[in-house]
């Protein structure tokens, strides 16, 4: 299993062509998604693709490559499978267990966002610290107890400082978005890349808040 994430025109047939080309590799392509929309007229879509056994990579590169006008920005095996609907699961995660909606989002966000870790961060006051409260089993720790995003008003990418890539966080593409405070934060991180792109940040941000409304809406029960 392949993710696959392409630059094509954005206008009618262009991807299509770009499912076709793949198909003509032997690839099964399980997902797509549209990630966003440029103002240069371009697409950003990833692919989800199966290739048979024996199958190169590379012939993945090759068949985007071949349409005009599109280009891969990035290719790496996928582990998680390919679903489209994995917002809407975690969704209805969250609202079955909804005084714990938090450590719910934090286990289910690698999947919707084909991450490969996610934790909840907490910093205090006082003796308290900045703690983890939640978190996957792959997630790296914060170096000296610190999460220098905070505080947080917004969800936004994370320019990893050079000292943290001793500590597991090197070639990490990561975001950080508040769970209803500016100290109080969802983090998700994907080891070498993509880069996470403004769609994500603001799935991410809705689904943060979500979060919030439903803990909140659990607790006047």
């Amino acid at each position: 299993m392949y993710l696959v994430r392409v630059v094509l025109p954005d206008e009618p047939g262009a991807l299509g062509t770009v499912a076709s080309a793949l198909g003509k590799t032997g690839a099964d392509i399980v997902a797509v998604d549209v990630m966003g929309r440029e103002d240069d007229g371009t697409a950003v879509d990833d692919f989800v693709v199966e290739l048979p056994l024996g199958g190169r990579a590379d012939a993945l590169v090759s068949a985007c490559h071949s349409v005009p006008g599109v280009r891969v920005v990035w290719l790496s095996r996928y582990a998680a499978g390919g679903n489209l609907r994995h917002d809407l699961e975690a969704i209805e995660a969250m609202t079955e267990e909804p005084t714990d909606a938090e450590r719910v989002l934090v286990h289910q966000a690698p999947t919707v966002f084909r991450a490969d870790w996610a934790f909840l961060v907490h910093s205090g006051e006082g003796t308290e610290g900045t703690q983890i409260v939640h978190a996957t089993r792959t997630a790296p720790r914060l170096p000296a107890g610190e999460a220098f995003w905070f505080p947080l008003p917004s969800a936004r990418r994370l320019s990893i400082p050079a000292e943290w890539e001793g500590h597991g966080w090197r070639y990490v593409a990561a975001a950080a978005v508040p769970l209803g405070q500016p100290c109080r934060a969802l983090v998700v991180g994907r080891y070498g890349g993509p880069d996470i792109l403004d769609s994500e940040l603001a799935r991410l941000a809705y689904l943060a808040a979500l979060s919030q409304s439903v803990m909140a809406l659990a607790s006047e029960e």
